[in-house]
């Protein structure tokens, strides 16, 4: 699906992943290097990714992780313990949304997804 307006914000909640891929600070690292170019961004930044563990963990760490693009943004988080994954990903241009799901799926290995997707800038 292809917005018009400024551009489509798309946030992505990611259930039932698969903990592997979500404790792979690797693998954070390359979808956020990987993804702009998929999608027809400019990456104005090398993807700046941080291993992390709550307050809540017990063991497993997750990480978060940024990459600027001339169009915004696109940041990760990775809770896996929660096996829960959270996503954001905003433009100031039109994307095809569709590819950018379906990439973050099937790189974390989601099987349950929520998706909010909100055009900015329509005004």
């Amino acid at each position: 699906m292809t917005n018009s307006g400024f551009g489509p914000h798309i946030t992505i909640d990611g259930y039932n992943c698969n903990k592997k891929k979500l404790a792979d600070y690797r693998l954070v690292y390359d979808v956020l290097n990987n993804l702009p170019e998929q999608i027809g961004m400019t990456k104005i930044t090398l993807p700046y990714v941080v291993p992390y563990k709550d307050k809540w963990a017990s063991s497993e760490n997750g990480c978060s992780g940024f990459v600027m693009i001339a169009e915004s943004h696109i940041s990760i988080h990775t809770f896996v313990e929660e096996n829960f994954f959270t996503a954001d990903i905003y433009s100031c241009k039109s994307f095809d949304t569709s590819k950018a799901i379906s990439y973050m799926k099937e790189a974390f290995g989601i099987k349950n997804i929520e998706i909010n997707i909100v055009q900015r800038g329509t005004k």
